[in-house]
């Protein structure tokens, strides 16, 4: 019977302290696990005769994310000789900063500065950020980029939770990369 000042709610809808607690217990959780299982600092490797030491700083950029007022974090950077010139450009990983949840990310290589003193040039832009993709598994080896880009099959996919993986390759050919995407995405 409905009272008259409409239904009551159900009893397993109404927040208790309980509730709350329980809540930022799992979130504490998940962020302490983000922290301790997430990317680390941006590292270097290189299977081409370039060297890590020559390869462009990718923290030295101003790339095209638009995070207000902070400023795009690089989540991983790694150096190989990826146009055969016989000096190293860098593939970096770069998303906005967030305290939780996954900000999209894009991938962008930099090849050095055109003068002395110069921030290195951003020379291709392989992940586009407002292709809302998440991007893992960065690695460089002669010519080619790689990575994993996890995405979302639906909006109403939480953006905590990407459900959808691809494996892509990027190769440099007649003087720019050629995307290869491998098998067809799957659930993640």
């Amino acid at each position: 019977m409905q009272s008259p000042a409409g239904p009551e709610p159900h009893p397993h809808t109404r927040p208790r302290p309980v509730h709350w607690l329980a809540t930022a217990a799992a979130l504490a959780g998940v962020i302490a696990g983000v922290a301790l299982l997430g990317p680390g600092d941006a590292t270097a490797t290189a299977t081409a005769p370039a060297t890590a030491a020559a390869a462009p700083d990718a923290r030295a950029v101003r790339y095209p994310v638009h995070c207000g007022p902070a400023r795009a974090e690089v989540v991983r950077a790694v150096a190989g000789d990826l146009d055969g010139d016989g000096r190293a450009e860098t593939a970096a990983v770069v998303r906005c900063p967030a305290g939780a949840g996954t900000p999209p990310s894009g991938v962008y290589v930099l090849a050095p500065a055109a003068a002395p003193g110069a921030a290195p040039r951003i020379v291709a832009t392989l992940v586009d950020p407002g292709q809302k993709m998440n991007v893992t598994g960065l690695t460089v080896t002669e010519r080619t980029v790689s990575a994993t880009l996890l995405g979302y099959s639906a909006a109403a996919v939480p953006r905590c939770c990407p459900d959808l993986r691809r494996a892509v390759k990027w190769h440099w050919r007649e003087g720019k990369f050629a995307l290869t995407p491998l098998p067809v995405a799957t659930r993640a």
